[in-house]
């Protein structure tokens, strides 16, 4: 935990790895970070929205389980993507959005969404 706050617990990894941890090429190190599907859509998702709810992130991204959402969210957090912040409430109430080093993948992500609307614009 990283920081409290009356209102809720704030849950982030803002310590940077180790370099003897990371691949050599910085491409492996990017592909380790974002290179799945699901991260992908998330980070989509909250770039769009900043700040979402477990299951309007679940709704958002479409086709994932509640297990590999949850998991694809603990190794953002873990990676130092995403923040958690939990509200002491019943049911828990529970909040995701990008660290700054989450959002700085924005051109990435913008990157990508160019090269897709042209590739479907291409499309039969």
């Amino acid at each position: 935990m990283d920081g409290t706050n009356g209102a809720y617990a704030e849950f982030s990894n803002e310590h940077a790895p180790k370099r003897a941890d990371l691949p050599a090429c910085p491409v492996e190190t990017c592909v380790r970070l974002i290179g799945s599907k699901w991260r992908l859509l998330i980070m989509r998702d909250l770039l769009l929205n900043k700040t979402m709810r477990f299951k309007e992130l679940q709704r958002s991204v479409g086709g994932i389980s509640q297990k590999v959402l949850t998991s694809n969210l603990r190794d953002m957090e873990e990676a130092g993507l995403v923040i958690r912040r939990v509200y002491p409430e019943v049911p828990p109430h529970v909040e995701y959005s990008l660290t700054g080093t989450g959002e700085s993948l924005r051109p990435i992500i913008d990157a990508m969404w160019t090269w897709g609307e042209g590739y479907q614009a291409k499309a039969r």
